[in-house]
């Protein structure tokens, strides 16, 4: 299926699309949607002043809220997510900037809401909650509320801040438009001596590839194009890290790190536990690099060594109709629900599946309350774009389960818990694999595939994790984010995290560059405490059966945020508050290691 040819937009088969005329059959019901949402928008402020008059009144405003924004939601996620298939249609991106100003807007004129809530003292809201019945409904989000009145400013405060937001997202926009759609790639060769574009989508596919001077040309020529523009994106970090300071001091916060993470009430000790657990552990990875090493039989490994499977003569691939009924099969544990719901987003079009000229690069699971939930991926036939696949389905199932089983207020689930159900499916994907693949070479290949894996979720995110909270320490203490500083700071954290056996390669400095996630706020650290939960997890399904599954599916997954997300976790079977997760992580990490080395001592 995947293609030397990058295919423009309307090339791209009918089938292998994303269905979004589920959401507005065309882009003239979306405008009509659009002006009616922006009609209601303006009653938003006669609703500012009158939460004193009573329970009746409270209830008012909160269902106004959760009904507009709602249907901008709606609006948000088509027009996005038609921007995201041809970031060069300028219709899309006009409809993608409208809906954004709009929401804005929104949140501009409801911004007194938060405010004046707290305005109200605790004694009043409880007598709220008596007198109207129907305002149970809110009780857990009117509790996060008030457990943030020290971060709360007053009302006028926070509509300039709220329309303030469109400009403080500059930064972030700028990298998306220049990471997605302007930056250009050099044509490489391939194994045939081709040239191919290299794009975002291909890169891993080079760095794959059985001939070195393949993967060393990729490498060197995506982080060539890179540096041509470093200082263009050392700018847009470092405004988008000042946006987060910024923000922390507004609202009292010690840090911008404290900030994010009391959005989700997590405890800035789970970061720190996660650091640490991960340092201790750091010579398993290191073990597994000089393991690479030997089995490449290299002078030197590179940094683009890291991606060609160990195994030379076992190539796994996998077509996305392959990739579909593998899928299914490896979530049986779960139970034939889960499967069919599975199952109806292949029927009924939920991926966008292909490559093609501007789409944006990468993986994602979207959507909206009252929506399907969508993915867009960039197929490549490879056992990592089924992996991929796995983990975004994980997320829209999720999605699935609380949008139907939650109301809108919390039909959304925390970024804390984001990662687990994703993961969870990709170590469900893996177990399936490894008991009915009976070939030694394609077990160890997979043992490979899911140690690189957990090196990059977790010991890598965990890198990542550290290096997003240096650079904002760094600016906080006043030093400068140029370029070069980056780069250096970037460069020696891979230096500790690598090791001794790997010729760390320059290039890779440029690396904090061209990662969307340090523009999404304190969001990477999550992938790994997130895939700790998911090992947990998955053990118990796999070992416990239907009371981990009954455990998993509703404590957790239709559970939404109607709960503090690390009291979800802990009602699905894990504690997050404790290091234990991660360590124990690690070890299986380690386990599977003496595994691959085993299969490989034997063959």
């Amino acid at each position: 299926m995947a293609s030397n040819k990058v295919l423009v937009r309307n090339e791209v088969p009918e089938e292998l699309t994303w269905r979004l005329e589920d959401i507005f059959a065309t882009d003239a019901l979306w405008e009509e949607e659009f002006k009616e949402v922006a009609e209601i928008a303006k009653k938003a402020s006669s609703y500012a002043g009158t939460l004193k008059n009573g329970a009746d009144a409270l209830l008012a405003v909160l269902s106004y809220h959760d009904q507009i924004y709602e249907r901008a939601m709606k609006l948000y996620t088509y027009a996005h997510m038609r921007y995201d298939q041809d970031t060069t249609n300028s219709v899309y991106q006009d409809m993608n900037s409208r809906i954004q100003t709009l929401a804005t807007s929104i949140s501009a004129a409801l911004s007194f809401l938060t405010p004046e809530i707290l305005s109200l003292s605790e004694e009043t809201i409880e007598q709220y909650l008596k007198e109207n019945k129907d305002l149970q409904l809110y009780k857990q989000s009117l509790k996060e509320i008030t457990m943030a009145r020290p971060h709360i400013l007053p009302a006028e405060q926070e509509a300039l801040l709220a329309q303030m937001s469109e400009v403080t997202g500059t930064a972030s926009n700028t990298f998306g438009m220049l990471n997605n759609a302007d930056l250009v790639f050099p044509k490489v060769k391939n194994e045939d001596g081709e040239e191919v574009q290299l794009t975002h989508g291909n890169y891993i596919k080079f760095l794959e590839s059985k001939d070195r001077s393949v993967r060393e040309n990729a490498f060197k020529a995506m982080y060539e194009t890179y540096g041509h523009f470093k200082n263009t994106f050392s700018a847009t970090l470092t405004g988008n890290v000042k946006k987060h300071n910024v923000n922390a001091r507004i609202r009292n916060y010690d840090s911008a790190r404290e900030a994010a993470m009391s959005n989700n009430f997590i405890p800035e000790n789970v970061y720190d536990q996660l650091v640490e657990t991960i340092h201790k552990h750091l010579p398993a990875m290191q073990r597994y690099i000089s393991l690479r090493k030997k089995l490449l039989g290299v002078d030197e490994l590179h940094m683009w060594d890291l991606f060609v499977p160990l195994v030379k003569e076992v190539e796994m691939k996998v077509t996305y109709d392959e990739a579909k009924d593998i899928l299914v099969k490896a979530l049986a544990p779960l139970g034939e629900e889960y499967q069919s719901i599975v199952q109806s987003g292949f029927d009924n079009r939920w991926v966008d599946v292909l490559e093609n000229k501007g789409k944006r690069s990468g993986a994602y699971s979207s959507g909206a309350y009252g929506t399907n939930p969508y993915i867009l991926m960039n197929w490549q036939d490879n056992v990592n774009n089924l992996f991929t696949l796995a983990h975004e389905f994980g997320h829209s199932v999720h999605s699935y389960y609380s949008r139907n089983n939650q109301p809108f207020v919390y039909g959304d689930y925390s970024i804390f818990v984001a990662e687990v159900a994703s993961t969870c499916n990709e170590e469900l994907l893996n177990d399936y694999l490894l008991k009915t693949i009976e070939d030694p070479q394609q077990k160890i290949y997979l043992l490979n595939h899911w140690l690189d894996g957990f090196r990059s979720t977790v010991f890598r995110q965990t890198m990542f994790a550290e290096f997003e909270h240096r650079i904002h320490q760094m600016d906080k203490n006043g030093e400068s984010l140029t370029a070069d500083r980056l780069t250096e700071v970037y460069y020696e954290l891979n230096k500790q995290y690598f090791g001794e056996d790997i010729a760390l390669d320059e290039e890779i400095g440029l690396e904090w560059a061209r990662i969307p996630h340090f523009y999404y706020n304190y969001y990477v650290y999550q992938y790994a405490t997130g895939k700790s939960a998911a090992t947990a997890l998955s053990k118990q399904i796999l070992e416990e059966g239907a009371p981990a599954v009954e455990r998993y599916i509703n404590n957790f997954l239709k559970a939404g945020c109607s709960d503090f997300p690390i009291e979800v976790l802990k009602a699905a079977g894990v504690d997050m508050n404790v290091a234990k997760p991660i360590d124990d992580a690690c070890k299986v990490f380690e386990e599977r290691l003496d595994e691959l080395e085993k299969l490989l001592l034997n063959n």
